[in-house]
């Protein structure tokens, strides 16, 4: 007998699906990765349609804030201030007080650049002279600096004995007479010529007596009545004006400016500037005193440069650098005691301090001619 068997039926085939562990930290864990990408997706695909819309769409659907305007007065906000010029120069103290427009040099005086004669080539801060190339010098004029010293009182003038008035206790009586009356003489003769003579007396004065005394008396009660004699040998000094500047080394300048009048740089004052100059003048005086009582004096041409340390105090903290070509330890000496010799050169001011800070260094060059 035949047996008919059918075929077995093909079963669909599934898809593998994940499958969460039965434990069950693990299958939070599972569950969370998946929310994450489930998420990923979503904005994956919803995010390119929201970066479409047009940017006045995005503001149209945006909530509008509060408008205000904001209007600024004028003159409100102060420009900044100016910075502070930055090269000292020596300027010349006979020239007139001005301010000038713009400068990057500060001194002990206010002035404007000018020269006596004018130049072909105009435009510098500074006057046009000749000197020398192979220095830079921040002086334009020459002068000769006194130390205020105690002078000695001028010789007293020779007077002779005879000249001299007595005191005032013992001096004579003025004479003094009344006015003068006058005498009327008339002849007996009708048709004659009468005359009224008037006699005039020394020492007229209006006193109803005469004064007895002597005529010849100072007007002035107790005045010498003389004159001082010149004595040949003792003649007084005459009298020298100065420019009252330091002995100046020029350097050579061109171009010079527009202005017409005594030379001078542009220039502002400043405490600083002026606090400078005095210190460069007191160590200029206390050098040419050094080299007066000094016995060796250094080579001509002989350069030296100190450079040292300046506090707010005045005072002179330390000796940084001295240079010299010659290298003569003499001539460093002198230039050394120059600057410290008459240290401490005065307090600062507060606006130095604000730019200057606490301590400052400087370089002087002294030039051995």
């Amino acid at each position: 007998m035949t047996e008919l068997k059918t075929p077995p039926q093909r079963r669909p085939r599934r898809l593998p699906a994940p499958r969460l562990s039965r434990d069950a930290d693990t299958r939070s864990i599972q569950i969370g990765v998946l929310g994450t990408i489930i998420v990923h997706l979503l904005l994956f695909l919803i995010l390119p349609k929201l970066l479409r819309l047009e940017p006045a769409e995005m503001m149209a659907r945006a909530p509008v804030p509060p408008q205000f305007d904001i209007e600024l007065a004028q003159d409100e906000f102060a420009d900044a201030p100016e910075e502070p010029p930055s090269r000292f120069v020596e300027v010349n103290p006979d020239a007139p007080d001005n301010v000038p427009d713009k400068t990057n040099n500060f001194g002990a005086q206010n002035q404007q650049a000018a020269q006596e004669k004018p130049s072909p080539e105009t435009g510098a801060d500074r006057p046009a002279m000749e000197g020398r190339t192979d220095i830079e010098s921040n002086q334009i004029v020459s002068g000769q600096l006194t130390e205020e010293l105690e002078l000695a009182a001028p010789p007293a003038p020779r007077i002779d004995p005879s000249l001299v008035a007595q005191p005032a206790a013992t001096v004579p009586r003025l004479e003094q007479n009344p006015l003068p009356g006058f005498e009327k003489n008339q002849g007996e003769a009708e048709e004659s010529y009468g005359s009224n003579i008037a006699k005039f007396p020394d020492s007229v004065a209006p006193v109803p007596e005469r004064v007895e005394g002597v005529q010849a008396v100072p007007l002035i009660q107790g005045a010498t009545g003389f004159a001082p004699q010149i004595d040949p040998s003792n003649p007084r000094p005459a009298p020298r004006l100065e420019r009252r500047a330091r002995p100046a080394i020029f350097s050579e300048n061109k171009i010079g400016t527009a202005n017409i009048g005594p030379v001078a740089f542009d220039a502002k004052w400043s405490n600083y500037g002026q606090y400078l100059q005095q210190l460069i003048e007191t160590v200029q005086v206390q050098w040419d005193r050094i080299l007066i009582q000094s016995r060796n004096y250094p080579p001509r041409g002989t350069t030296v440069a100190v450079k040292f340390r300046l506090n707010h105090l005045g005072e002179v903290t330390e000796i940084i650098d001295v240079r010299s070509e010659s290298g003569n330890e003499q001539a460093k000496r002198n230039c050394i005691s120059a600057i410290t010799d008459r240290s401490p050169y005065g307090e600062w001011t507060d606006d130095m301090k604000t730019v200057l800070g606490e301590t400052q260094e400087l370089t002087f060059t002294f030039y051995y001619l």
